[in-house]
């Protein structure tokens, strides 16, 4: 049985946070809900919010956000994939939300981010290796991170 955390900073609790916020980092492709992160951390969702939010700065899903945002960076720069390939990629459904989502974080939309880096001239790792080697999935899934 899991111990439930009652203080903001008690031991407990930054266990529930970290296996949240660790599930996060390795399953941020897949469709991931404010529920399944709490049912994961074995804590309520509403209480999860509070706390991951005063421990982190961020709240769950703006951490999610942020997690997918940051490894499409990674793959704007270096991948030779597009940009609707990214999306997928890094979990996102709709390529409209995607760029919003990309443009209000970065400040620049996915397409301008990507052709900024490409005018530096460095090497892009090839999409179908990416794909081969398992680093991209489009069924929902990212390994190798």
């Amino acid at each position: 049985m899991t111990a439930t955390p009652t203080r903001s900073g008690s031991p407990e609790l930054l266990v529930h946070l970290r296996r949240a916020r660790d599930h996060i980092d390795q399953h941020f492709a897949d469709d991931l809900d404010l529920d399944r992160v709490a049912r994961v951390a074995g804590v309520s969702k509403y209480h999860l919010v509070r706390c991951f939010e005063a421990a982190y700065g961020e709240t769950p899903i703006r951490y999610l956000t942020r997690r997918r945002i940051e490894r499409a960076q990674d793959l704007l720069r270096s991948a030779n994939l597009t940009v609707t390939e990214i999306c997928m990629a890094v979990g996102y459904a709709s390529l409209g939300s995607f760029s919003t989502r990309f443009r209000r974080l970065v400040g620049e939309s996915p397409a301008a981010y990507r052709d900024r880096w490409a005018a530096r001239g460095a090497a892009h790792v090839p999409g179908c290796f990416l794909f081969v080697r398992g680093v991209v999935d489009l069924g929902g899934t990212a390994g190798g991170d």
